[in-house]
């Protein structure tokens, strides 16, 4: 079987309200695209790396515990992204992934935007 990758857009729901009550230009809006971003049937979440985030200036929820296939470790919630994909959109928590690491695009977010990969 191949990988499914896909383009998403995540924007900072915080910045897209303060353009929306005229606080700040539309043109200050803090949102990235990113291709090829790797669909992950077997990751929960949005995950994207911590330089990514810091781009966005996604506020911090907290700290939890993630099972990976090779052990159970701390990381960083975030929330408030709002996740394009395909032409739907939704807001969504974002897993921090340690530097350097591909975003991945997990099931949940998939699921509530009613999408799934395409395997052939």
């Amino acid at each position: 079987m191949g990988l499914v990758t896909t383009t998403i857009t995540v924007t900072n729901q915080i910045d897209e309200k303060l353009a929306d009550r005229g606080f700040i230009p539309r043109e200050q809006i803090r949102s990235i695209t990113i291709e090829n971003v790797l669909v992950d049937t077997g990751c929960t979440h949005l995950c994207l790396p911590a330089d990514m985030i810091l781009e966005l200036g996604l506020p911090f929820q907290e700290e939890i515990e993630v099972k990976t296939v090779i052990e159970v470790k701390k990381t960083r919630l975030f929330k408030l992204a709002i996740l394009t994909v395909e032409g739907r959109r939704g807001k969504f928590e974002c897993i921090e992934l340690p530097g350097g690491e591909d975003p991945l695009l997990g099931v949940i977010p998939l699921e509530q935007l009613k999408l799934q990969p395409d395997l052939i």
